[in-house]
């Protein structure tokens, strides 16, 4: 295996206002000549050394503020290898988009570049073995530049008469279908949905490998094909269709650890968006669920992370995540559903805030929007604006539909907290009693405790209808009887907390036994 090489160089910092694109310090020589010869070997572990580590440690001491210099500076050092000048690109454009604000021009070149890599995957012949963490990369890249674009886009009223024209002219760059078609592509050409469903019966070996190749092909399609999944799903939850979301992410089975486990932001990334879009059709019992595990993972694992470059997106989604476990269980109140650590932090975290929120009054519907503003995806439009018609930002719209339809749905919980406050307290009332205490007549009941019953059931992926409830009831005659379901205990904790309690009289035993 071969020693990953130390870059050193005495150029100044790139940063400065003489930046030449077309200057190649030694350190970004030695890291082109040696990421190519690595490519062309298959070398996987040396090229995620270099990826992870050599590329952001010269990125922070040449280029914090200034771009690479250009593919065609370094092009002779890597025989002008028109897939790996299409690679070096990709990073390129990712390390500009992270340091900089990219121009207009900028954007469309990136997508330019996108379409050439992805119809060489595509229709090419690819045989190389990238790392898992740089084809995730490329998948959650393409997906984030798209967001950015209809995000730059919608604010029409700062465009300049060259932009717009820009606009008019390259209007096929970062279009909603092209997007979608290039990772519907993959996936269909990767055909990874069977080979998923081969490897459930024996016959594949995907997941075991995680998705690279050892007989001397190539990962490169079919782990797109596999993550491409993961960015149809982000895709939709941005466009607001999270039922076709998940659809697109059935092929992955997320109660099992799977090639998404082995990228900490897919990891995150699926459950996420995966979680919201369930918050979003009111199977709050799965969001619940979904949350409470990867929350979990990430406060058991986060130290290893601490020195990756994904470290404060880590940090950040598992603040939101917490914020919309917070909204999932204000909305559906199954706290033994999530573990003792999340609880704990939970409740350091959010704990008065969801008191409040349960009274549903006017301050609580504030909590919910400030929580649901603060968590949820940024939301894009992806239609071209009417250049006829007087410029306008329209970059928050879609947000506040969204805003609007989730504080719709809080607004109809609202009678049904009442409901279920007063059936928490019997195993058996009468209706009309109930409608007192309610104050509201008899007919208006039955139709809250239809509402309630319908809120409270969902359709699941595989069409059962399923309760989000942590009690049921059923009217026979004029009595409503409630039923509360025991919960389940949880052996586990229980376990762990013994352990530890053993743990620690074995150490007073051994202190004992010293003095």
């Amino acid at each position: 295996m071969a020693t990953t090489t130390s870059y050193d160089t005495e150029h100044p910092s790139s940063g400065d206002p003489g930046y030449d694109p077309n200057y190649v310090p030694d350190s970004v020589k030695s890291f082109v000549v040696h990421m190519y010869r690595h490519i062309r070997e298959k070398n996987v572990y040396e090229i995620h050394q270099m990826y992870e580590t050599s590329f952001q440690s010269i990125s922070d001491r040449l280029f914090k503020d200034a771009p690479w210099p250009s593919v065609d500076a370094v092009a002779s050092y890597v025989d002008n290898d028109h897939v790996f000048c299409l690679l070096y690109r990709e990073m390129w454009f990712r390390h500009l988009y992270a340091r900089l604000s990219p121009t207009l021009k900028q954007r469309i070149d990136s997508w330019d570049n996108y379409c050439s890599l992805f119809q060489v995957v595509l229709h090419g012949v690819v045989n190389m073995q990238l790392p898992n963490q740089w084809l995730w990369d490329m998948v959650d890249e393409f997906v984030y530049q798209f967001q950015s674009f209809c995000q730059y886009r919608a604010k029409m009223k700062s465009k300049t008469e060259q932009e717009i024209a820009l606009l008019r002219q390259f209007d096929q760059a970062w279009n909603v279908y092209g997007v979608l078609n290039y990772l519907q592509a993959l996936v269909e050409k990767s055909t990874i949905i069977q080979i998923l469903e081969q490897e459930k019966k024996g016959l594949e070996q995907f997941t075991s490998t995680d998705g690279y190749d050892y007989n001397g092909g190539s990962n490169v399609l079919k782990v797109l094909g596999y993550f491409s999944t993961i960015g149809l799903l982000r895709v939709h939850c941005l466009l607001g269709d999270y039922h076709t979301g998940l659809k697109c992410l059935l092929p992955i089975d997320i109660s099992q650890l799977g090639v998404y486990t082995s990228v900490i932001g897919s990891h995150i990334a699926i459950i996420y968006h995966h979680g919201f879009a369930n918050l979003m059709l009111r199977r709050y019992v799965e969001a619940i669920r979904e949350f409470n595990k990867i929350l979990l993972y990430i406060f058991k694992t986060k130290q290893y992370h601490q020195k990756s470059p994904q470290f404060e997106q880590i940090l950040k989604k598992n603040e939101q995540m917490y914020a919309l476990l917070a909204i999932s269980l204000s909305l559906c109140p199954q706290v033994k559903l999530i573990e003792e650590t999340v609880n704990s932090q939970l409740r350091e975290k959010y704990g008065e805030k969801m008191s409040r929120m349960q009274r549903f009054d006017d301050e609580a519907f504030a909590l919910y929007d400030e929580l649901f503003s603060y968590a949820c995806p940024k939301f894009i439009t992806p239609s071209a604006p009417s250049y006829e018609e007087p410029l306008v930002n329209y970059n928050q719209d879609a947000y506040r539909l969204q805003l609007k339809l989730f504080l719709h749905e809080v607004k109809q919980q609202q009678l049904l907290s009442g409901v279920r406050t007063f059936l928490k307290v019997y195993s058996t009332i009468s209706l009309g009693k109930l409608a007192t205490y309610m104050e509201v007549d008899e007919p208006t009941l039955r139709t809250i405790l239809m509402s309630y019953k319908h809120k409270t059931c969902v359709v699941g992926d595989d069409g059962k209808i399923s309760s989000n409830a942590d009690l049921d009831f059923y009217i026979d005659d004029d009595m409503v009887h409630v039923m509360e379901p025991k919960p389940a205990k949880r052996y586990g904790d229980y376990l762990m907390r013994q352990i530890i309690k053993l743990e620690g009289v074995m150490n007073d035993v051994d202190r004992i036994k010293l003095e």
